[in-house]
């Protein structure tokens, strides 16, 4: 990382959920939390834990200078609801397989 500029990632314990409509797109006991300067907390959530079927990719793409390139699923009516870097740079290689959410609830 660049000097001043932090990521942390740790196995979580609390359960979360992701929840859009009425729908639960997502559900997990296992997030990773994702500390970076200057952003909000992030859970990542194994894939495993998220209703793929759901969601449709998007020809979105972005660039982390820290994290790598991201690609972007979406609803018909949330575009690019949630992201995951498929080849993240080897700091933070442990988010690999990890969606993210924009929001994502804390249950327990």
């Amino acid at each position: 990382m660049t000097q001043g500029h932090h990521i942390t990632i740790k196995q979580g314990i609390e359960r979360v959920r992701v929840v859009h409509g009425d729908r639960v797109l997502a559900e997990s006991s296992r997030p990773l939390v994702l500390r970076e300067t200057g952003c909000p907390v992030r859970y990542y959530i194994p894939e495993g834990d998220v209703r793929m079927e759901l969601l449709t990719a998007s020809e979105t793409h972005s660039y982390c200078p820290f994290k790598g390139t991201a690609s972007y699923w979406s609803l018909p009516e949330a575009p690019d609801l949630v992201w995951a870097y498929p080849d993240p740079k080897p700091e933070v290689a442990g988010i690999k397989g990890h969606l993210c959410f924009y929001d994502t609830e804390v249950v327990e």
